[in-house]
């Protein structure tokens, strides 16, 4: 098959796909200063047609980095500030009446892009939260009867306050498993935060990331190519029952009320692939697995009060898990 090439000129050779993901984190660190692990996520869920969750406290770059990345991907982005009064409308666009013509036509909503930023999602409530499943899921919209797809490739990347803050609505089980991953977003090093005022004071602007120097490194092509090299790479039978064995291990777990389902296990087989071919193999290995089971997993469990009342985290549970776990040789 010959490779096919974008806007950009972007090939859809997948050693050349591979190289251009690489040099992402690159082209992301001239505006985010030390969230490398977030990147990798980030790249991964796209690979993977999955959506992501960032946790954070406010400050911490969070819509920085994904406006950094779609410019680095050569991708659109919006951004949505979830409140209390948001209206599904709001998100997914809705009918309007043109006097003119006598007609209603559909006014596109903020999903209507390839990433978008659902900024502080567990603001708003319930309802408005769940206009977001149909896009998730099935990758469209339905206004009046009429589904409207949505651009390819398409990610939701949530930001969510840490849920004891005052006036929130926790998302709930069902829709968290809906996420690929959940990625946490922390506070920096003292040098990372050193390096992030110094850029600042010489005059850097969050909001004009071409100043940085930011570039695009590569484009939907690659994504393309990447995904179909992907698809080739090995899981041994021994991989699968290992990714199994972990996830029914967390429903065995005393500290969890919910253990991972298996559209989770069948996450954390996807992520897994796609980690090893962006390490540069074609087959899975157990470090892989090893490697995205906090961020594939952490959000599909749910701690016993007691246990979270001990200071049990579900990185915890899940780290005991894998150290357990027998691996495979």
């Amino acid at each position: 098959m010959d490779p096919t090439t974008d806007n950009a000129g972007h090939t859809g050779d997948p050693a050349a796909a591979r190289a251009s993901l690489e040099a992402l984190r690159a082209e992301i660190a001239k505006a985010v200063v030390g969230q490398d692990p977030a990147v990798t996520g980030l790249v991964v869920a796209l690979l993977c047609r999955g959506h992501v969750l960032l946790e954070g406290v406010p400050g911490v770059a969070k819509t920085l980095l994904v406006r950094t990345l779609a410019a680095a991907l050569e991708l659109g982005t919006k951004r949505v500030q979830f409140t209390p009064d948001l209206m599904p409308s709001d998100v997914t666009g809705s009918l309007v009446y043109d006097a003119r013509t006598a007609e209603f036509s559909f006014q596109p909503g903020p999903v209507f892009t390839n990433l978008l930023l659902a900024d502080e999602i567990n603001r708003t409530p319930p309802k408005t939260q769940s206009s977001l499943l149909e896009a998730m899921e099935e990758r469209q919209v339905t206004v009046d009867g009429t589904p409207r797809p949505l651009p390819e490739p398409f990610l939701v990347i949530a930001t969510q306050n840490p849920v004891e803050y005052e006036g929130t609505y926790p998302l709930p089980e069902a829709q968290l498993d809906r996420f690929l991953l959940k990625l946490t977003i922390p506070l920096p090093s003292r040098q990372d935060e050193i390096d992030v005022v110094a850029r600042h004071a010489a005059g850097f602007s969050p909001r004009d990331l071409r100043a940085a120097g930011v570039r695009p490194v590569a484009g939907p092509a690659d994504l393309d190519a990447a995904r179909a090299a992907i698809a080739k790479t090995t899981v041994s039978p021994e991989i699968t029952a290992y990714v199994v064995d972990i996830c029914r291990a967390t429903r065995e777990s005393p500290s969890l009320t919910l253990g991972v389902s298996p559209r989770g296990a069948t996450a954390l087989l996807s992520t897994s692939r796609a980690w090893a071919w962006l390490t540069g193999r074609d087959y899975v290995i157990p470090d892989d697995v090893k490697a995205l089971a906090l961020p594939t997993l952490r959000h599909r469990v749910q701690l016993r009060p007691e246990a979270e009342m001990e200071g049990v985290t579900a990185d915890s549970v899940i780290n005991a898990i894998l150290a357990h776990v027998p691996v495979p040789r």
